[in-house]
């Protein structure tokens, strides 16, 4: 036993009997799909970049990097390209998010179905306003980071070619730069894809929790990270007020000092 279940207080429900219903999981395959899908869009945009890239390379010769009309076939290079690439960007984000989004909270609401009917009670989950405007949300913040993530590479990559123009770089040479910045492009893809991910299911399982009128959780701690949030640790076993908190409400252990829930803050992966 954890130390979190050895000093849980006695939860009660209407009919006198204690309820301790499991933790309703991420689904993992939804993460794994998502990720698949930014990083093929990643590869197919840095394709798109070194071709067009290493064509205008060979257009011009680095030895003449530093000549003012080469550093300007690279601008509108970068510009062509930045411009075609967010338009698939935005595209993408509309439809990547709405999928995500709806897919999560299914899956989540099926598990936390089962997780109930096996403690006894079977409940049948609609699209209540207060479900749509969490979904509606999540989908919104989905648009906005996948965006972010065509935004930010291609700014990178923009700094990158300007800075080889400048110094007359070899073609090898920002490839491989082009390649490094690529690989933390696809790291932070996946970041986002498993935080997200951690975030939807926490939100839709909240709000089913309210709806039913759960009042209280336990917060237990994953115990998965390299680098545990201390607070997190602490309410977990026991400490600074916890394991149990009001789910309306959240812990006040923060990493902003303010309240919060499992999952919610970057790369948490407690319950």
């Amino acid at each position: 036993m954890s130390r979190s279940a050895a000093i849980l207080p006695k939860l009660v429900c209407n009919d006198g009997k204690a309820k301790l219903l499991p933790a309703v999981h991420p689904n993992v395959g939804i993460q794994m799909s998502y990720q698949r899908r930014l990083d093929r869009l990643l590869e197919r945009m840095n394709r798109s970049i070194n071709y067009w890239l290493a064509a205008q390379y060979w257009a011009n010769p680095p030895e003449l990097a530093m000549d003012a009309s080469s550093a300007a076939d690279f601008i509108r290079t970068l510009g062509e390209l930045g411009t075609r690439w967010m338009k698939r960007f935005n595209q993408a984000a509309e439809e990547m998010a709405k999928w995500f989004a709806q897919d999560a909270f299914k899956r989540s609401d099926a598990a936390m179905a089962k997780i109930l009917k096996d403690a006894g009670w079977t409940v049948k989950f609609k699209p209540t306003r207060i479900v749509n405007d969490a979904l509606q949300a999540t989908i919104g913040a989905q648009v906005g980071l996948i965006k972010s993530i065509g935004q930010q590479h291609l700014s990178d990559v923009q700094g990158i070619v300007m800075r080889s123009v400048q110094m007359g770089g070899d073609l090898g040479t920002l490839t491989d730069e082009l390649q490094k910045r690529y690989a933390l492009t696809r790291k932070r893809a996946a970041l986002i894809a498993r935080d997200q991910n951690n975030k939807a299911n926490a939100t839709i399982t909240r709000v089913r929790q309210q709806e039913l009128g759960i009042e209280r959780a336990v917060w237990v701690h994953s115990g998965g990270g390299k680098e545990p949030r201390p607070k997190h640790l602490a309410f977990a076993n026991g400490q600074l007020g916890g394991p149990i908190y009001e789910i309306n409400k959240g812990a006040m252990i923060g990493d902003d000092g303010g309240y919060t829930w499992p999952r919610y803050e970057i790369n948490c992966r407690c319950i």
